[in-house]
């Protein structure tokens, strides 16, 4: 649990429009037990009431109780964004269908790091950018880059680019340049 101390200088170094919310949960390690986007959290089916609440009130989604792939840690074993997704590739084709019309984003099961289940352990998303482990296989990115729609893989048809994405286009090239340049 975050100390008051801790939770100041959170809100101290951030800007006010972030909100810091602590959370008093059994299952205290939240990025395992929730995987969200910017409308639906994916929450452990054992989580408290009132964390539930809390997730919905501070990042403005709906949450629902779920496990994916027999699995209830859902923030290690799914990740999505706003354009994707990807679960545990144990995940039946009928609970992926059921998952994808309930997240409204297509969905994939998948692996990262060399044929790794726990997605979580590996891969690090959003609308226009990821991060995956070392060990993560260049089809496995193909598939991330793909089922999430980066790297170009899904921009608007015709052509046409919206508005901001050439910025963020820069940004990620700029990011893989420096991150190479680093691990050289």
């Amino acid at each position: 649990t975050a100390t008051d101390q801790e939770v100041a200088h959170l809100r101290n170094s951030l800007p006010d429009s972030v909100v810091v919310q602590r959370v008093e949960e059994r299952l205290s390690a939240l990025g395992n037990i929730v995987a969200c986007n910017d409308h639906v959290a994916l929450v452990h089916p054992d989580i408290d009431r009132e964390t539930e609440d809390v997730i919905s009130d501070v990042l403005g989604v709906e949450v629902f109780r779920q496990i994916v792939g027999g699995q209830a840690l859902v923030g290690s074993y799914c990740k999505f964004s706003n354009q994707g997704g990807m679960v545990h590739p144990r995940t039946t084709v009928e609970d992926i269908e059921e998952l994808s019309s309930l997240l409204q984003v297509p969905l994939v099961a998948g692996t990262v790091n060399r044929g790794s289940d726990v997605l979580g352990g590996g891969l690090i998303v959003n609308d226009w950018s990821s991060f995956v482990g070392l060990d993560t296989t260049s089809t496995e990115i193909s598939v991330i880059e793909n089922i999430f729609r980066l790297s170009g893989a899904g921009s608007a048809s015709g052509g046409g680019q919206m508005q901001g994405q050439g910025q963020q286009s820069n940004i990620v090239t700029n990011m893989r340049s420096s991150l190479i340049d680093q691990l050289s």
